[in-house]
């Protein structure tokens, strides 16, 4: 054929020998383990990002604890006390803890009037709750506006179980007023008095408070209001 007679004439006419196709690797050479510069070494996949699942861990408190709100403008002097009080958000945990507190006004952001709690749930802050009708509570005053720290500090050491005698605090509550804040601490069982002390005296170290402060059965207070006096100081 034409074509083959071209091919051999090519061959033949210029002497050269003909290029001999490409000699493939040996073996040993494609296989080789030996990485090149700048290769990256390790698993077939550890170019791949391997994701790693991570488990929500919630942190559980010892009891659980219900945020209560008294609205001052709810509030007349014909109500009952106490019947305006609505209940805000009961949390379990400390995660849900520092939700809720990092989302709602503290003491220094309340109007005039307001009433703000923190009880053990299903613990009503009232007087004629079955848990605090034998009680009575401990009352720190700051100057108005004053009373921020002081008030994390105190529901701190209340969910943290930071009380010896933690098992007879019901709540607090801080009360803000036109010329002064107050945070009041309630306990259940008043006429154990070693208990008692021993609440007032921590809770004064926990908030580093120098004033003295005082003690009211909730009885005395149904009975004389304001003329009610301390049972016990420290």
């Amino acid at each position: 054929m034409v074509v083959e007679e071209a091919q051999k004439s090519s061959t033949t006419t210029t002497g050269e020998t003909p290029i001999p196709n490409p000699i493939p690797k040996a073996e040993d050479d494609v296989n080789n383990d030996e990485p090149e510069e700048g290769e990256i070494v390790g698993d077939e996949d550890s170019s791949v990002e391997k994701s790693t699942a991570v488990t929500y861990q919630p942190h559980p408190l010892e009891h659980q604890w219900t945020f209560w709100f008294d609205n001052p403008s709810s509030k007349s002097k014909q109500a009952t006390w106490g019947s305006s009080m609505r209940s805000v958000y009961t949390f379990a945990t400390v995660e849900e803890f520092w939700s809720v507190y990092n989302n709602i006004h503290h003491p220094s952001k309340l109007a005039v009037g307001a009433d703000f709690h923190c009880f053990k749930y299903k613990i009503e802050p009232k007087w004629e709750d079955p848990v605090c009708a034998n009680g009575g509570k401990w009352t720190v005053t700051f100057g108005r506006g004053k009373s921020d720290t002081s008030w994390l500090y105190t529901l701190l050491a209340m969910i943290g179980e930071q009380f010896d005698h933690g098992d007879d605090i019901c709540g607090a509550v801080v009360s803000v007023r036109a010329r002064q804040d107050k945070i009041a601490l309630w306990t259940k069982n008043a006429s154990n008095e070693a208990s008692q002390l021993s609440i007032g005296k921590q809770w004064k170290e926990l908030l580093d408070y120098n004033d003295t402060i005082g003690f009211i059965f909730h009885e005395d207070a149904k009975k004389h209001d304001r003329a009610a006096k301390n049972r016990y100081t420290t």
